[in-house]
């Protein structure tokens, strides 16, 4: 019994040193290649994601331990690089398609979906540009908030924070501020914003920057805080669970990854 017990605190322990600070949940579908994000909804008990450029265009709904018990078809959408996903009070669930690793795209769209319930839906498209004097950027990342999206670019050093209004249509952009995070490796994955508004947080590869004390959506004049999580993969959704709790998805990669982690902020 006592050699059992020795193994298993064994086991336990090499799993804590394999993923750091993060508390692996489940292992996510294997048919999911590229899951880009990952996302609770009002009034829905799965955990909703996505996959990338060059898969389907269906979003699935998963339970903790990792099962598709949801699997719906977006019919009139494409997807050309869905990267995040956000959702509203209302139950809305939104799809960043917005990846531009290419730099070639000057046309992005959000679909807004309303229905969760069938196995095929359509969608209500917001469409975005960038201002006229701003390069094509890539996007990964954004969240909803008093009536905006809030789309964080990806890059290595300084970044762009752009808001588009929630309203279907076209609009431009608007250039909401030009930041720098301390640090090396700033590259945004992904992006939240509490239910209570006060908090935000911002992924990375190997670690997060938590963000509070802010007034308005001046962010980048709040408190910054990175948080490590000691654990680097290619991570690509986060969402709030509680004011004090995220979940964090990874993409498989030769073995490694496929995971639905848990990650608390304080």
């Amino acid at each position: 019994m006592y050699q059992i017990q020795k193994l298993l605190l064994i086991f336990i322990l090499f799993n804590a040193c394999q993923t750091g600070k993060l508390s692996v949940i489940a292992d996510l579908p294997k048919s999911l290649k590229e899951a880009s994000a990952i996302e609770t909804v009002v009034n829905s008990d799965l955990l909703w994601t996505i996959e990338d450029s060059g898969n389907k265009n269906n979003i699935y709904g998963l339970n903790t331990n990792g099962d598709i018990i949801k699997d719906i078809d977006i019919k009139n959408s494409s997807n050309i690089d869905w990267e995040d996903l956000t959702s509203d009070k209302e139950g809305n669930l939104y799809i960043g398609d917005f990846g531009n690793n290419s730099k070639n795209r000057d046309d992005f769209t959000i679909y807004k979906i309303s229905d969760l319930s069938d196995d095929k839906t359509n969608a209500q498209r917001i469409n975005f540009m960038l201002p006229k004097d701003v390069k094509p950027k890539d996007f990964e990342a954004f969240f909803i908030w008093n009536g905006f999206f809030y789309v964080f670019s990806k890059e290595n050093k300084s970044s762009m924070l752009f808001k588009v209004p929630n309203k279907v249509g076209l609009h431009t952009a608007i250039l909401v501020k030009e930041f720098n995070l301390d640090g090396k490796n700033h590259r945004i994955t992904s992006a939240d914003i509490s239910d209570d508004g006060k908090t935000i947080v911002l992924l990375n590869h190997d670690k997060l920057w938590k963000i509070s004390n802010f007034k308005g959506d001046n962010f980048f004049d709040g408190k910054i805080e990175e948080l490590k999580f000691d654990h680097n993969s290619q991570k690509e959704g986060i969402c709030f669970i509680d004011s004090k709790t995220v979940y964090i998805t990874d993409e498989r990669d030769k073995g490694d990854g496929g995971n639905l982690y848990e990650f608390k902020l304080n």
